[in-house]
């Protein structure tokens, strides 16, 4: 083979190559974009439900109280409705 021949021959390797990865990285590039879109949804939902947790957050300590509260009187209802229920057998 002549040195011309194996010139140009390099060379439309070397331009296969430029045009492989050429594509390659376009490929590479849409699917980063089709990432980056679904990671800015993501982040979106993740602010959103950090916004509900802060409701939640603030309001956890009166909800505990009242639950407190609730479970200190369930005794005494208890004991009323045990009484009432024997009275009732009774009469």
């Amino acid at each position: 083979m002549s040195e011309g021949l194996l010139t140009v021959l390099t060379v439309v390797e070397i331009v296969a190559l430029v045009v492989v990865l050429a594509i390659y990285l376009m490929v590479v590039a849409s699917q980063l974009r089709s990432i980056s879109s679904t990671l800015a949804e993501v982040a979106f939902g993740a602010r959103a439900v950090e916004r509900q947790c802060r409701a939640v957050r603030s309001n956890v300590g009166n909800v505990n109280m009242v639950l407190e509260q609730i479970a200190d009187t369930l005794p005494g209802v208890v004991d009323k409705a045990e009484r009432k229920s024997r009275g009732a057998v009774r009469s």
